[in-house]
């Protein structure tokens, strides 16, 4: 929620009670979100992120018998595929927005991972659906929900009938509490040293939010990170080749999945881009940047804080979008007030 890292605390809420974390070494394993792309009905209920249909399976909603499209880009999308078709969904299509000469080239560069090679093949072999490369949702209809998504390819245009579209277009790395605490971003990551140690000092960062590069390279940076952080840095060290030569992946996969450019022609006027407050792309091309934008539209100032628009405008528009501020997620009234009563203390007691 806040932090203070002159005094070694972070802010917090569990359930209504509001928590103040002290620390002496801090890490950051803050993860990602998907990237959404707005879309003519993208809004419609059935239609949720890649990742986000596999966990709410894995949490029990039914999905037996249901058709779904899964769409967007990178190895996620057959891993998704495979995982709701385990539970008795009819994946009905897998589109993937890179071309396949990208997916032949990834494959080969993958011939060093063998395991992870394995892996996408036991992930295909598992699905039955037709699979389509350089191919992405362009409308979704339905009356109160899904119903039809409308894809297409260079070549050809199409609408299948369906329950679920789960549709994701990269992740984006949450990088807000670190920003809060004050470590130094570069190129959209938190930058840190071989350490995992971020330009705040007693502050180190692992997983998604210093690069996408899959469950394998977070779990090998948080042991370099915990044992960093207990000053076992001799012990930390024997780890640092591994990530290294994961570093091969984290490239292969950012080359391979480059977005499409025509993916910024999805939405049209009417679109909606910013669900929380309603702003329609019509409306934002208006504007020449992100706070403009932000000022004239509140596009951004929902609920969400920009975490799904902001994302999508950076693509769309080239915007750099800035401006965290606390607290990083919305919270109680109740916390807020007690935080600025903490911060007054702080204060007078420095």
């Amino acid at each position: 929620m806040f932090d203070h890292p002159s005094a070694g605390v972070v802010a917090a809420e569990k359930g209504n009670e509001r928590l103040e974390l002290r620390y002496g070494k801090l890490i950051l394993a803050t993860g990602a979100r998907e990237l959404f792309l707005p879309f003519p009905g993208w809004t419609l209920p059935g239609i949720c992120g890649a990742g986000g249909l596999d966990a709410m399976a894995r949490g029990g909603l039914p999905v037996s018998g249901k058709r779904v499209v899964v769409a967007g880009t990178g190895p996620l999308l057959l891993a998704v595929a495979a995982h709701v078709a385990a539970r008795g969904a009819k994946v009905v299509a897998i589109c993937e927005q890179a071309p396949l000469r990208s997916l032949i080239q990834f494959a080969g560069r993958m011939l060093g991972q063998p395991a992870k090679l394995a892996q996408g093949i036991r992930y295909r072999w598992a699905v039955r659906a037709p699979m389509y490369f350089g191919c992405w949702p362009v409308e979704a209809r339905g009356d109160g929900a899904l119903e039809k998504v409308t894809l297409r390819t260079r070549l050809r245009r199409w609408t299948v009938t369906c329950d679920f579209l789960a549709c994701g277009f990269h992740l984006v790395p949450n990088t807000e509490l670190a920003q809060l605490i004050g470590c130094r971003i570069e190129d959209g990551l938190v930058a840190v040293d071989e350490m995992q140690r971020t330009s705040v000092e007693n502050v180190l960062c692992a997983g998604e939010p210093t690069g996408i590069g899959g469950v394998e390279m977070a779990v090998i940076e948080g042991q370099i990170a915990g044992l960093a952080a207990a000053g076992a840095l001799n012990e930390a060290g024997k780890f640092v080749p591994r990530r290294r030569k994961m570093l091969g992946f984290v490239r292969a996969l950012r080359e391979a999945f480059v977005l499409d450019p025509e993916l910024r022609r999805l939405a049209s006027d009417a679109t909606i881009v910013c669900r929380c407050e309603d702003v329609v792309y019509g409306d934002l091309r208006r504007y020449s940047g992100w706070r403009d934008a932000k000022l004239q539209t509140r596009c951004g100032m929902g609920p969400c804080q920009g975490r799904i628009c902001g994302a999508a405008a950076e693509f769309l528009f080239g915007w750099c979008v800035e401006g965290v501020r606390p607290p990083a997620f919305p919270v109680l009234v109740a916390s807020l007030a007690t935080a600025s009563t903490v911060s007054e203390e702080v204060q007078e007691g420095s």
